[in-house]
């Protein structure tokens, strides 16, 4: 096997997870991963109007987007289960404000809670706790998605058109920093 090399994979811990949360499993990568590619779309949306501290923190975003289809992709490895990637539809390009950004952001964020939660049901209904301890980790984080967009909504509507007041939150939210395994990029 010239130039090829064997890829090891973790090792199964609990059995195979049901085909129905597999399934599941692999939408929700399909997600998370468009999710990422709204909020560089979103990036984009904010370089092109100057708005560089707001495209800063979307690209965060898509890393933190990126690392949770990842740490989904691995755990589905994890249990025995092969991972399908399910075509990406284009996002949206251009928003009227910023606040119609964050306010996308948000109702984002609730639509992927909602998912979430749903797979937290099927995993109940499919009696896999293993599948439960793994999904509470995402809860938790969807708690705080949607805090921190409802606080960007809420700071952008404050601002309204002063451009001040703008440009100081593009400033601030230009500070944040992505403190996970850079993924994508």
């Amino acid at each position: 096997m010239s130039g090829m090399r064997s890829v090891e994979r973790p090792v199964q811990r609990d059995g195979m997870i049901s085909k129905k949360l597999s399934d599941a499993i692999n939408y929700q990568i399909n997600r998370e991963i468009y999710s990422a590619y709204l909020y560089y779309s979103m990036a984009s949306y904010f370089d092109a109007t100057g708005l560089i501290g707001c495209a800063a923190w979307m690209k965060s975003q898509f890393q933190e987007e990126m690392l949770h289809a990842a740490k989904m992709y691995d755990y589905l490895y994890e249990r025995g289960s092969r991972v399908v990637m399910l075509p990406i539809e284009a996002p949206r390009t251009l928003w009227i404000s910023p606040l119609e950004a964050f306010e996308q952001t948000l109702a984002h964020e609730k639509a992927v809670t909602e998912l979430i939660n749903n797979l937290v049901s099927l995993a109940k209904s499919e009696g896999d706790a293993e599948a439960e301890k793994f999904l509470a980790w995402y809860v938790k984080e969807q708690v705080e998605e949607e805090e921190t967009a409802e606080d960007k909504v809420k700071r952008f509507n404050e601002a309204a058109s002063d451009k001040a007041k703008i440009a100081k939150l593009d400033e601030e939210l230009g500070q944040r920093k992505f403190h996970g395994k850079a993924i994508g990029m």
